[in-house]
């Protein structure tokens, strides 16, 4: 257990115990919250608990912060002091941070990575994209992405058993669409004069969907009638752009446990026996011919069609089924990561989710702020290739898939995004991803000179750690002992970038620390306890990293 944990538990016992004695009277007391102090001077640890326990305790912060000093009886623990109203700070004795580093060292690839979380296994759904599958996948569709994977990783690092799954949107308009686009196209490249759908994808892939028919059909589909000739498009300009949307998640470093088909809720019967078992139940009712959900039972601000008068389902009839299908497959909490415009969409899906029979809160919906991207200062709208919208392949070309990962994950989801294509690219210490990867690149060279160099790299068991005493090293010590914690915290926040930011700011203590402390060459004990510590930084940096879905260089 690491040691904010164990410090955690012995103030609740401390709690317990003082209440127990009468000490203050036991209310609805606060949740404990422990933070590393902005300034050394302030100890290790420090809470504000007592000053928010004390309405409820009834009892002035600072009898209620004595009564916890009082109480706390550690090994580890060298002293705590009371400050101002009731802050209470913690001071370790420095044994602690060596033990700490051991247990880095023995854990190896497996440090952070939590058994369980929060003493319950949950089992969660992420979705996330879920591109209509019409056309490439643009810069929004990757961040998305990039947090979406991210989020499943960090998941599952904080004890937690997760599916990552994409919703394909093969059934309603857009894909009639996206076949008369293709067919309008087809038409005119055999020289046919065709009216352009007004509803139509105008992008260069449609045109080359088309092409690619005429490569390998010729003219024969201009032999059919043109509703055979839309359903065989649709069939193949599907199977096409799913494989492409597939091939760039992947190079993406995107990998989905399900794909699920909207059709198949369509065909398997699943869309009409939700809406009839909603109908039976009295969440459905009809009105001027249509099915209305009874949504505002469940906060929305109006009801919303699910089946209209001509009988086709609304876009709302399948997310329904779906989300039902969801929770009926054992899910404890479900996630869709969803984008900007869909802000308002969240109150319907909840009452989607409560009249199917789940509790709605058990549905979390991320939604992911716009991104803008700039060059040379300025604002880029469109492909220089195309001129459409930048594509997410394109943005991997230009800035490389690590950097377009870690910018898109760096920033809070509810936050814009401006992303800085010329940083991104730059080999330089302001370049985030680069000034990480290079720290690990850095300790990698270091082994690689200490082998060339003859040093033995005995088993860090024999190192005597306790050398280890500059504040450089100490400060890497205690920060990589707040990766567990980290990773908690992160999870319940549903915050990958909180990782990146961790990353990078052992990063920086790590490139303090070689710049401060000589590694090879000083006196052979504090060379390999050195060795030591930069091996465990190298291990913590790849499990940060890894987390966010990014590369650890050897070299850069």
């Amino acid at each position: 257990m690491d040691i904010k944990q164990l410090l955690a538990d012995a103030i609740e016992t401390a709690v317990s115990s003082a209440m127990d004695e009468g000490i203050f009277v036991a209310g609805q007391l606060p949740a404990l919250c422990l933070e590393v102090p902005p300034q050394k001077e302030f100890g290790d640890y420090a809470t504000n608990f007592a000053m928010q326990a004390a309405k409820a305790a009834k009892t002035n912060p600072r009898v209620i912060a004595q009564a916890i000093v009082d109480r706390i009886h550690e090994p580890w623990l060298e002293r705590t002091v009371i400050a101002g109203p009731g802050f209470i700070n913690f001071y370790l004795k420095p044994g602690w941070l060596y033990d700490q580093l051991a247990q880095i060292l023995a854990a190896g690839d497996t440090y952070g990575i939590c058994s369980r979380a929060d003493g319950k296994k949950d089992k969660i759904q992420v979705e996330f994209v879920s591109a209509n599958p019409t056309g490439p996948l643009h810069v929004g569709h990757g961040r998305g992405a990039a947090v979406g994977s991210a989020l499943v990783n960090l998941l599952k690092a904080a004890g937690h058993e997760v599916e990552a799954e994409f919703y394909i949107n093969d059934a309603g308009n857009q894909i009639d669409n996206l076949a008369a686009s293709v067919n309008a196209r087809y038409l005119e490249l055999l020289g046919r004069k065709v009216e352009f759908p007004a509803d139509g994808y105008h992008g260069r892939d449609i045109i080359d969907t088309a092409r690619r028919i005429i490569e390998h059909h010729g003219d024969k589909y201009l032999q059919i009638n043109e509703t055979e000739r839309l359903a065989t498009f649709k069939e193949l300009a599907l199977a096409e752009k799913l494989a492409a949307l597939k091939e760039d998640l992947e190079a993406f470093g995107v990998l989905f446990d399900v794909w699920f088909s909207e059709r198949s809720l369509h065909r398997s019967g699943a869309l009409a026996q939700t809406v009839e078992a909603l109908r039976k139940s009295g969440h459905i009712y009809e009105k001027d011919g249509a099915l209305w959900l009874r949504s505002t039972a469940y906060g929305d601000d109006k009801d919303r069609v699910v089946i209209r008068e001509n009988g086709v389902p609304t876009y709302l009839a399948p997310d329904i089924a779906y989300h039902r299908n969801k929770f009926d497959r054992g899910f404890d909490r479900v996630i869709n990561i969803l984008g900007a415009d869909h802000h308002g969409y969240i109150c319907r899906l909840k009452a989607a989710v409560a009249a199917v029979g789940y509790d709605p809160d058990h549905l979390e919906v991320m939604i992911l702020q716009m991104v803008s991207l700039f060059q040379n200062g300025e604002l880029v709208k469109m492909s220089k290739r195309t001129g459409q919208g930048v594509t997410l392949s394109e943005l991997i070309e230009e800035v490389g898939r690590d950097a377009a990962r870690f910018f898109f994950i760096m920033r809070s989801t509810d936050s814009q995004l401006d992303f800085d294509l010329d940083l991104a690219k730059s080999r330089s210490n302001e370049n985030p991803v680069y000034y990480i990867q290079y720290a690990h690149a850095r300790i990698t060279s270091i082994f690689r000179q200490a082998a060339e160099a003859g040093i033995a790299l005995n088993d860090w068991r024999t190192a005597r750690l306790d050398l280890l005493t500059e504040p450089a090293e100490t400060d890497l010590i205690k920060k990589m002992g707040q990766l567990p914690a980290e990773i908690i915290s992160a999870a319940k926040e549903r915050a990958p970038h909180r990782i990146a930011r961790y990353a990078h700011d052992l990063a920086g203590l790590f490139h303090t620390f070689y710049n401060q402390c000589r590694i090879i060459g000083v006196d052979t004990e504090l060379q390999a306890a050195r060795l030591a510590l930069v091996a465990a930084v190298r291990i913590v940096i790849r499990q940060t990293l890894g987390i966010l879905g990014i590369q650890a260089p050897d070299k850069m």
